[in-house]
C-alpha cells in the first residue's frame, strides 16, 4: 500500500494535468468502466496517478464518496487490465481523496480494455493511433542490424570498405593481428557475420551498390545542396546506395565544397571559424546511420543550405528518447552498427554522441540543434552554422584554460542559456549557483527575481563594461531611493505599480513590489486601493 502524504498531494494539486496526473471531481460516485479506461490510458502513457475527489478545473479538493471498498475495486482493475493498480485513501482536511497508482504498461505491449488500447486526448479518451501502436510494438523488436541476411555473401561486400574498417579497428584497438585474419574471421570477430551468414549491419556498412539494390534498397543516403529555402529542385544532388564505409568521406567532401569560413579578429590576431564543423557533421551523420529505422522505405537525406545543414532519417526517435533528454539517455535502434562504429573510434561509447554535438556548437557560439521537424516518422536535426558572438568563444576558452578543465555538456548549455538570455528552469538553479561560486557567472537579485549573467571578465574582453553595469543593475539602496523619489514626486495623485516599474525597468515585478513593501514597512509610503488599481503615496514628513 502506498503512503502518500497530504504534502505530496498538495504538490500534485499545484501541477497541471499532464502525462502522469488525472484529476476527477467524482463527488458522489464515478463509473467503474470509466475509471478502468482512464487507468488503461495512464498505463499506456507510461503510468501515473488517477485522483478522485479533486475538481479538475480549479484543482481544489472537494472530497469523494466513490468506492468505499478499495480492495474490491483494486481486484477488478487487476482482472480487467492484468496490471496491479494500488488504490489509496487520503483524509485531506477538505475531504476524502482517492489515489490510484497506475504502473506503466510492459515494454512492447499496449494495455487493452473493452477491445481498445486507450490514450488521453485533452479531456477525452481515444484509441491509440496505428502509428503509435507500431512504435509500442517496435520496442520489443530485436536489433534489425544484427539480423541475418542469408541471401547475402562475402561477394556482396566492397573490399576497400572492409579494408578501411580493418585498419581503423586495428589502430583503435592497437591489435595489428587483425591485419592477418581473413575477411570472414574479421567479420565473425566483429559480430557482423554469424555462422557464415552476413548481418544486415555488414551490408549497411560495407555492401556494394548491387548488393544493397537486391537486399536492402532503402539503405541509401541522399545529398542535396540548395542555395535558399525556396521550393524547387536542388542545385546539386547525389545518391549513395552503397555501404557507409564506401561513401562517408565523399559526403564530407560535398559539404566542405561550400563550407565558407567566418573571419574574426582579436587584437592583432585573425582567426577563422568554418560554417560547418567537420566533427559535428560527421557525428550527426553517424547518429542517423546508427538510429534510423531500416524497416521503413525512406532514405537518409542531407540537405545543405548556405548556413544551415539538415539531416533527416526515417523513423522517429527511439523509445524513451525525446529532444529534451537526448543528451542523457541512450537507446540505439541498431546496436550492432553503433558497436561497429565504436570499434573504429568513430563514435563515443554511448553510441549517441549527441553531447559532443551540443558542446561543439556552443563552443563555437552557434545555435543549439533544432529538432522541430522531428515526429513519429522521422528524426530531423538542423544545424546552423551562424556564429553569434565570437567573443563568447574566447571567453569559454580563457575560462576553461584558467580552470585547467573543460566544461561539461550541461555546464555549456547553462552558459549558453545565460548568454542568449533564454529561460532558466528551476532545475537549473543549483548548477547555476555552482558556476557563480566558480566565478564564471554572476547573480543579482534574490528569490523569484534572481537573474544570472556572464562574469565581468566577459564584458571586459568585449569592451562592454557599461553593458555589464546596466545588466547587473543598481544596488538595492539606490533602487529603493529612486522608487521613493518618484512616489514623492507624484504627490496627491500617487503612482500605480506599472509606473513605478518604469523607474527601474531592469527589475522584475516581484522585485519592485518587494522594494515598495520595504519602504512601506519603514513607514515612508502607503498603498491605497486593491490589485492593479492600487496607487502608492508618500507619507508626509518622510524623506
Amino acid at each position: 500500500m502506498m503512503n502518500t502524504t497530504i504534502e505530496q498531494l498538495d504538490q500534485w494539486l499545484g501541477q497541471a494535468e499532464g502525462e502522469n496526473l488525472e484529476f476527477k471531481k467524482a463527488k458522489d460516485s464515478y463509473p467503474e468502466s470509466k475509471l478502468i479506461r482512464y487507468c488503461c490510458a495512464l498505463a499506456n502513457e507510461r503510468g501515473g496517478k488517477m485522483i478522485l475527489g479533486v475538481d479538475d478545473a480549479t484543482r481544489q479538493v472537494c472530497g469523494t464518496n466513490a468506492y468505499q471498498h478499495l480492495q474490491g475495486v483494486s481486484h477488478r482493475l487487476l482482472e480487467a487490465l492484468h496490471l496491479r493498480v494500488d488504490a489509496e485513501e487520503i483524509r485531506h482536511p477538505l475531504g476524502r481523496v482517492l489515489v490510484f497508482h497506475v504502473p506503466s504498461r510492459p515494454i512492447g505491449r499496449p494495455i487493452i480494455f473493452e477491445g481498445a488500447s486507450w490514450m488521453r486526448s485533452g479531456e477525452s479518451l481515444v484509441e491509440i493511433t496505428p502509428d503509435q501502436l507500431q512504435r509500442i510494438f517496435a520496442e520489443s523488436c530485436p536489433d534489425f542490424s544484427a539480423e541475418l541476411c542469408k541471401a547475402a555473401s562475402l561477394e556482396d561486400l566492397d573490399p576497400s570498405a572492409v579494408g578501411d574498417f580493418r585498419a581503423k579497428w586495428a589502430e583503435h584497438s592497437r591489435n595489428d593481428r587483425l591485419f592477418g585474419v581473413s575477411v570472414g574471421q574479421l567479420l565473425e570477430d566483429a559480430e557482423l557475420m554469424v555462422d557464415g551468414n552476413l548481418t544486415y549491419a555488414a551490408l549497411i556498412l560495407f555492401g556494394t551498390k548491387r548488393a544493397l539494390g537486391r537486399h536492402l534498397a532503402q539503405s541509401e543516403i541522399v545529398f542535396e545542396y540548395k542555395p535558399s529555402f525556396a521550393a524547387g529542385p536542388a542545385q546539386q544532388r547525389e545518391n549513395f546506395r552503397e555501404g557507409f564505409f564506401c561513401c562517408y568521406s565523399r559526403l564530407w567532401e560535398l559539404v566542405n565544397l561550400r563550407n565558407d569560413k567566418q573571419h574574426y579578429s582579436e587584437g592583432l590576431f585573425v582567426y577563422d571559424i568554418p560554417t560547418f564543423d567537420e566533427r559535428t557533421i560527421r557525428e550527426a551523420l553517424l547518429n542517423a546511420v546508427s538510429h534510423r529505422d531500416y524497416r521503413l522505405g525512406g532514405s537518409i537525406f542531407i540537405r545543405q543550405f548556405p548556413q544551415t545543414l539538415e539531416i533527416v532519417s526515417p523513423g522517429g526517435l527511439p523509445e524513451g528518447i525525446t529532444p529534451e533528454n537526448i543528451i542523457d539517455r541512450q537507446n540505439p535502434r541498431n546496436r550492432r552498427i553503433a558497436e561497429t562504429f565504436e570499434k573504429c573510434n568513430m563514435v563515443e561509447r554511448s553510441g549517441q554522441g549527441m553531447n559532443l554535438i551540443f558542446e561543439r556548437l556552443i563552443e563555437q557560439s552557434k545555435p543549439l540543434p533544432d529538432f522541430r521537424n522531428t515526429d513519429s516518422y522521422q528524426v530531423s536535426i538542423a544545424l546552423s552554422g551562424q556564429v553569434r558572438d565570437p567573443l563568447f568563444i574566447r571567453f569559454l576558452e580563457k575560462v576553461a584554460e584558467e580552470r585547467n578543465a573543460l566544461f561539461g555538456t550541461h555546464d555549456l548549455i547553462l552558459l549558453d542559456k545565460v548568454h542568449s538570455e533564454a529561460k532558466i528552469e528551476p532545475t537549473d538553479k543549483e548548477r547555476l549557483n555552482q558556476l557563480v561560486e566558480q566565478g564564471v557567472l554572476e547573480r543579482s537579485g534574490s528569490g523569484r527575481g534572481v537573474r544570472y549573467m556572464l562574469s565581468l571578465r566577459f564584458y571586459e574582453m568585449a569592451g562592454r563594461k557599461a553593458q555589464h553595469t546596466r545588466k547587473s543593475g543598481l544596488d538595492r539602496s539606490t533602487n529603493i531611493e529612486l522608487i521613493h523619489k518618484h512616489i514623492r514626486s507624484c504627490g496627491a495623485l500617487g503612482a500605480p505599480m506599472r509606473e513605478i516599474r518604469e523607474v527601474v525597468p531592469s527589475l522584475t515585478y516581484d522585485t519592485v513590489r518587494g522594494l515598495a513593501q520595504s519602504l512601506k514597512a519603514e513607514g515612508k509610503i502607503e498603498a491605497r486601493g486593491h490589485g492593479g488599481a492600487a496607487r502608492w503615496f508618500a507619507i508626509e514628513g518622510t524623506e
